[in-house]
């Protein structure tokens, strides 16, 4: 075996001057792959960075894809103590008159009082039917008034009706009430007795408590019978809740467009670009003040996304009403290459021009939102072309590691016949010094050799 630590022949730290010439040998190397490793997973963590700011930027063209965000419908109401409205895309814009005179109502039927609602009531069955529907259970010995109302609620098949127990003056009641309003929603209850006793039949004889009730409005004078409290399309595309009834009050329903809301989609689309314009900069411009160039500056790709993106955005667009483009409802690119929106032109198209950028923007296919989308699809889709870029980034990194362990397999190799170069050097060393002690031993014994002090 070579020797490995100081050598004993020589004197000399064999393991330090050869760690010192491997590492002189490997230290340049390794510090590139250092370097361009470093490089390229910040080069991936640049790709991740884009791709996410892209698809935040495609998921704000969601709404501007879709037409019925252009033809979006508010109401307003003079007062809403005792009502409210929503409308939507085929509401007509007009003024429209409410009043209300009943609500609707649910009906309640009463058992017979019970002395004990714990205590059994028979054997046999009870048949509950709403609206043409119904559904059964079975009432066994033991049952009692509290049973029947648990299994009537938890029953599966339950067509709407629920149960409860009311402790009345004159004891116990079963209230049967029915889940939906409207006179269409009466209850049906027929009980059947098994035991030859009456003791269902008896106490099932119901008592009507609050008969059921339809809604009664006025629209314009127009008298309106609801089964429900919502009330849909008796002006269309307007859906009225009530909630109370008092002829005295009224109000006025004015159905009118949304402008606001197509305005904020639109400032929503602007600041969405806006944004990834921000991190294509910082991605690819040059800080003159920290003097350092962003990740991805001259990449051919991002230019490329930059480049297309202000195609489009440039592009004019066809409508029914002619042809149109973003500058002419107020949406400009600025020299920073970002996008400003003029808000008196803005307003001015919404409140004029709504067809012509319900068009520009929604169109399938040709429509701005659309080219966008399908844009930017090619770049975040799954093996899309940010995909491909990782994947040749990867592979990259992939090869450095590579080229490390192959660069240690070498530097071991060349450690190796180093110590063993040092090695017999040191043995050799080792021999003529004894050879050089043994001569001078003989020496000094020789006659007539007088040794020097």
């Amino acid at each position: 075996m070579g020797l490995t630590s100081v050598g004993i022949g020589s004197g000399m730290d064999i393991n330090g001057i050869v760690s010192a010439l491997v590492q002189a040998e490997s230290a340049p190397k390794v510090a590139k792959f250092d370097a361009d490793e470093g490089k390229l997973s910040t080069e991936i963590s640049a790709m991740g960075t884009l791709k996410s700011a892209l698809t935040a930027f495609q998921d704000s063209l969601e709404k501007l894809t879709d037409p019925d965000t252009f033809i979006a419908r508010k109401v307003k109401l003079s007062n809403n103590d005792f009502i409210s409205a929503t409308a939507d895309a085929n509401a007509v814009a007009g003024s429209y008159k409410v009043e209300v005179e009943q609500l609707a109502e649910s009906q309640k039927l009463g058992s017979a009082p019970v002395a004990d609602a714990t205590a059994a009531l028979g054997e046999g069955s009870l048949t509950f039917g709403v609206d043409g529907a119904d559904f059964s259970i079975d009432v066994v010995a033991g049952d009692s008034l509290e049973t029947v109302m648990q299994k009537i609620n938890d029953a599966e098949d339950n067509v709407g009706v629920t149960a409860t127990i009311i402790n009345g003056d004159n004891g116990p009641q079963l209230v049967m009430t029915s889940d939906k309003t409207g006179t269409d929603k009466l209850i049906t209850v027929t009980a059947a007795d098994t035991d030859g006793g009456t003791g269902l039949v008896d106490t099932f004889t119901m008592t009507e408590l609050s008969a059921a009730k339809d809604a009664v409005l006025y629209v314009d004078g127009l008298k309106v019978t609801s089964s429900s409290n919502t009330v849909e399309d008796v002006i269309t595309g307007v859906s009225i809740t009530i909630s109370d009834a008092d002829l005295s009050k009224s109000t006025q329903l004015t159905v009118s467009a949304d402008t606001a809301s197509v305005e904020k989609s639109v400032e929503a689309f602007v600041e969405s670009y806006n944004a990834l314009m921000e991190t294509v900069s910082n991605l690819s411009g040059y800080d003159a003040d920290t003097k350092k160039a962003g990740v991805l500056q001259g990449d051919s790709m991002i230019r490329s996304i930059q480049s297309q993106l202000r195609g489009v955005l440039s592009s004019s667009f066809d409508s029914e009403d002619g042809a149109t483009m973003l500058a002419n409802i107020g949406v400009k690119t600025t020299q920073q290459g970002t996008l400003e929106i003029d808000d008196e032109i803005l307003k001015t198209a919404l409140e004029n021009d709504m067809t012509q950028i319900k068009d520009m923007f929604s169109a399938e296919d040709t429509g701005l939102a659309a080219r966008l989308d399908g844009l930017v699809e090619t770049y975040v889709q799954t093996g899309g072309t940010i995909d491909s870029r990782d994947e040749t980034l990867d592979n990259q990194i992939l090869r450095i590691t590579e080229s490390r362990e192959q660069l240690a397999r070498k530097m071991g190799s060349y450690e190796a016949r180093l110590l063993k170069q040092f090695n017999a050097m040191d043995l050799i060393v080792a021999n003529l010094s004894a050879q050089s002690a043994d001569l001078a031993t003989r020496l000094a014994s020789l006659p007539g050799v007088v040794p020097q002090k």
